[in-house]
C-alpha cells in the first residue's frame, strides 16, 4: 500500500490506482493521486490556481463501474474506487483529442505538445492539410466552411492592439482558464468571455472591442494561466517573430515587487542577447506564493521597462574636480 501525503490534514481515502492501493486526503482528485505517485497525465485546462473546467478532455481515465471515461482533474477520489489510467480506451481517447486539437490549432508554443503527440501516436495530419488561414480577424459566430478536403482551423492574425500583451487566438484551445482568471475566480474584471458556439466559439472582449477599449485592467493574470501561448507578453511575441526567443539563454530570479507594500513575489525571466546584454522578457509570480497565488497587477506584471534602458548608449561624461 502506498500512502500519499499531500500536506492536507484530512481524513484519508483509500482506492486502487492502476493496480496499486493508495491513500489520499479526502477531497484530492484522481490527478492529484497520479502525480503524487510519480505518474503523469496530459492536461491543458487544469491549473493549480483555478477550479478545473473539464474542457480539454486530455486527462480522461477509466473508473470501474462508470459508463464513460471521467476527467481525472476534477473527479475526486472515493473509497474503494478502481481507476485505470493507461487502458486502450483511455489512451485512444487522448490520442484522438490531441489529433483534433493539433489539426485545428497551432500547438507550436504549447509545452510538451510534441512529447504527447509522440507518446500517444497522434497524427493530426490524417484529417487532411490545414485550410488556408483567414485573411482578417475572426469574429465570434463566423465560420468559414470547407469542402472537406482540408481540415478547418482557427488560424487568424494575432491581435496586437496594445504594447503589453498579444492575443494569438490561432493557438487557443478554449480551455477557459483566461476567462476564469479574469472573472470570478481571481480578478473579477470580466473583460474576457467565450462567445459563439461549437467550432465558431472563441475568446472575446465585450462586443469584440479592442483590448484598450474593453474592461481589461492589464493585470496579465490571463497570460499566467494560458497553457498554449495564445496570450503572451508583447516582448515574447516580438522575440518569437524575430526568431530570437531562446529559453535556454534565460534565467529566472524571484524577488519582491517594490511598487507597494503588499509584498508580491515576482519572477523575472531574463534573456541574454547575442551582444551580451540582458533583457527582461517577461514577469511571472510563483503559484505557491501565499500573497499572489501567481497573480499580479499591471505594475508588477508589466512595470519593469524602466529597469532596462533602450536607445543609444549614454555618452561618457568627463569627471571634473571642483
Amino acid at each position: 500500500m502506498t500512502a500519499i501525503d499531500l500536506g492536507l490534514p484530512r481524513r484519508m481515502v483509500e482506492f486502487t490506482l492502476d493496480g496499486t492501493t493508495v491513500r489520499v486526503p479526502e477531497g484530492a482528485t484522481i490527478l492529484d493521486a497520479v502525480r503524487a505517485t510519480g505518474g503523469d497525465l496530459p492536461t491543458l485546462c487544469h491549473g493549480d490556481t483555478l477550479t478545473p473546467a473539464n474542457v480539454c478532455r486530455l486527462c480522461m481515465v477509466e473508473v470501474e463501474g462508470s459508463r464513460t471515461l471521467v476527467p481525472s482533474c476534477s473527479r475526486r477520489a472515493e473509497p474503494g474506487m478502481v481507476v485505470r489510467t493507461a487502458t486502450e480506451r483511455a489512451r485512444h481517447s487522448r490520442k484522438l483529442v490531441l489529433e483534433l486539437l493539433g489539426s485545428a490549432t497551432d500547438l507550436s508554443t504549447t509545452p510538451r505538445a510534441a512529447e504527447w503527440m509522440a507518446e500517444y501516436g497522434a497524427e493530426p495530419e490524417r484529417f487532411g492539410p490545414a485550410a488556408p488561414p483567414r485573411t482578417g480577424p475572426a469574429r465570434p459566430g463566423e465560420h468559414e466552411e470547407t469542402d472537406g478536403s482540408v481540415a478547418a482551423t482557427v488560424a487568424q492574425p494575432a491581435k496586437v492592439d496594445n504594447d503589453l500583451y498579444v492575443r494569438d487566438y490561432a493557438k487557443c484551445v478554449l480551455c477557459y482558464k483566461c476567462v476564469d482568471a479574469c472573472g470570478e475566480q481571481w480578478q473579477n474584471t470580466f473583460a474576457l468571455t467565450v462567445a459563439g458556439r461549437g467550432f465558431d466559439a472563441g475568446i472575446s472582449t465585450e462586443y469584440v472591442a479592442p483590448l484598450p477599449d474593453s474592461a481589461c485592467v492589464y493585470c496579465g493574470n490571463c497570460i499566467e494561466v494560458c497553457p498554449t501561448g495564445a496570450l503572451s507578453f508583447k516582448a515574447e511575441h516580438d522575440h518569437r517573430e524575430a526568431g530570437t526567443w531562446n529559453e535556454s539563454a534565460q534565467t529566472e530570479t524571484t524577488t519582491l515587487c517594490t511598487f507597494c507594500g503588499t509584498g508580491c513575489s515576482l519572477t523575472l525571466h531574463v534573456q541574454r542577447l547575442p551582444d551580451g546584454a540582458e533583457q527582461i522578457v517577461k514577469v511571472t509570480s510563483p503559484h505557491d506564493s501565499s500573497v499572489t497565488h501567481g497573480n499580479l497587477c499591471i505594475k508588477g506584471r508589466f512595470g519593469w521597462q524602466h529597469v532596462q534602458r533602450t536607445g543609444p548608449p549614454i555618452p561618457d561624461v568627463e569627471e571634473v574636480e571642483l
